[in-house]
């Protein structure tokens, strides 16, 4: 990219798969990682923030997963300034063809006084000592000083120029709490670019919290005072209030370049898909009324919106739904609707999906068309979001009965089958359909969980919409979460509580066989 393209262009760094799971009850599998890495990478974002690979092993797959499986997109890892963390991270990144490693420090008086416990030439060394490690074992180094937005500008300015000249390629300034104001932020940048030799020879990028509503605001302010690499989530997910939206900013780029004069190469189709998928595995329901990407963001309800839209699309609309990916049919196909119909819609929804898993896809579509009037474009995106996860056991829900009303308890029965064949019938009596269903299930699986979270929303409209079940419960240290759409929400909450107690007892089995690892065979006494 020649100097001018890449003042010209502001770079997304995508770190829903880090920052974004770290937000309570946020946290995804690696299969769901790699799902939501494909939607990045289609969409075009230049780096994908994979994970923490120091965190845990858990952590260290997840990232050299990415590295091995996500090509065409910079996979980064965040690291301490520890040379345990840079070693860890260069080498979950090895399979990555493009590969960056993101070191951090804090630097605000007050993490440095009660956090770190550390003098502000020390931490400068550390950083600079971390940069050139990272150099080592990558070319591609970003670093970030923690709690910058709090930060002495002067000592800002002097940790800055030290990793510049130890080879750092990337800066990144961090408003880690949501501190800042657009126009000190901007400032801030400003100061930076003025203050700091060699500065025009690195990307100046900004990573911005919501706890005061205005991450995506200091992001485009930072933008405007020089960064050209913004720090972003997938619906703005992530700690406390979350991060900078990725549609959002993307979208406020593009809408008025006019007034920014800048692009950011994003395939902005991709966006409401993208939305969907990570609401979707993550359990975080996107509210109604979302710039971008909620189900009100192109809804006209006023009567005068209404004619003026008819008169002129224009006049209440700044962009087009299509623009992001969001198509505004309603009615799409029904029980007549054949397969061809039905992969092109899937298409239009942002949905490649291979022979097998359109043909399983297709199967469960025919089935709910039989218990639906009208399908919508959300039935279709929640029954292909759904599917894999359902299809995953070792125990399936074969039949439901409930009996309940009235001022009697409720009397479930379950009947499963496991990936071996074998059958299962269970019955509980519960203080309602719910409670009851969940009893007969862990008593079906024998395995016993504590429920944390239980939410049910409409996917669509109408007497006969799809409910979604989400249930987070735990096992042990662990927490595990299960999603599932039906048109009967008794049957979507035993579904998604069912993908938990799967989930737990493949987790129970791993440690196991872990367990029986390292006791190693048996030591047979006597002849």
């Amino acid at each position: 990219m020649n100097e001018q393209a890449k003042q010209d262009r502001v770079r997304i760094f995508d770190t829903t798969l880090r920052d974004g799971e770290q937000a309570p009850g946020c946290s995804m599998t690696l299969r769901e990682k790699l799902k939501v890495a494909r939607a990045l990478r289609d969409m075009r974002v230049d780096i994908i923030e994979a994970g923490f690979a120091a965190a845990s092993p858990g952590d260290f797959e997840s990232v050299r997963e990415v590295a091995n499986s996500i090509k065409g997109v910079t996979i980064c890892s965040l690291a301490r300034c520890h040379e345990g963390d840079i070693e860890k991270s260069a080498r979950a990144l090895e399979p990555a063809a493009r590969k960056r490693i993101h070191v951090f420090v804090a630097t605000s008086e007050i993490h440095r006084k009660f956090k770190l416990e550390m003098a502000r030439d020390e931490i400068v060394r550390r950083a600079v000592e971390a940069v050139r490690l990272a150099r080592q074992a990558c070319d591609d180094v970003e670093f970030s000083p923690e709690d910058a937005s709090r930060t002495e500008p002067e000592y800002l300015t002097e940790i800055v120029t030290a990793v510049v000249e130890a080879g750092a390629t990337t800066v990144n300034i961090p408003d880690t709490v949501g501190y800042a104001m657009p126009e000190q932020f901007q400032a801030l940048f400003e100061h930076l670019r003025d203050t700091v030799p060699g500065v025009e020879n690195v990307v100046l990028s900004a990573h911005c919290h919501d706890d005061l509503g205005l991450s995506v605001a200091n992001s485009l302010a930072a933008v405007v005072g020089g960064a050209r690499q913004i720090e972003c989530t997938v619906n703005g997910i992530g700690e406390r209030a979350g991060n900078c939206s990725l549609e959002e900013v993307v979208m406020a780029l593009k809408v008025r370049a006019d007034y920014f004069g800048l692009d950011t190469g994003i395939e902005t189709t991709g966006l409401y898909p993208a939305s969907r998928l990570v609401s979707s595995v993550t359990g975080m329901h996107t509210p109604r009324n979302k710039a971008i990407v909620g189900q009100n963001a192109f809804a006209h309800e006023a009567g005068i919106h209404q004619h003026g839209m008819l008169k002129h699309a224009e006049t209440y609309e700044i962009m087009r739904p299509e623009s992001v990916g969001m198509h505004r049919s309603n009615l799409v196909l029904g029980k007549h609707s054949g397969r061809h119909a039905f992969r092109d819609r899937t298409r239009q929804l942002g949905f490649e999906l291979s022979e097998d898993q359109l043909n399983r896809a297709f199967i469960e579509f025919k089935k709910l068309a039989d218990r639906k009037k009208e399908l919508f474009d959300a039935d279709i995106e929640a029954l292909i979001v759904h599917k894999d996860t359902a299809a995953m056991g070792p125990w399936r829900l074969r039949e439901l009965r409930i009996n309940t009303g009235g001022s009697t308890l409720a009397v479930a029965a379950v009947r499963l089958e496991h990936d071996s064949g074998e059958q299962r019938d269970e019955a509980a009596v519960g203080d309602g359909p719910i409670d009851a269903t969940f009893k007969a299930l862990e008593r079906a699986t024998e395995m016993s969980v504590e429920l944390i979270h239980f939410d049910v929303r409409s996917v669509t409209t109408g007497e006969d919409a799809q409910g979604e079940a989400t249930v987070t419960a735990r096992w042990g240290d662990s927490s595990y979460r299960g999603r599932a759409v039906s048109t009967d929400i008794v049957e979507a909450g035993a579904k998604a509580l069912l993908e938990v107690l799967n989930r737990a007892l493949r987790a129970k089995a791993r440690l196991d066989s872990g367990k029986a690892a390292k006791r190693g065979p048996r030591r047979r006494l006597g002849p």
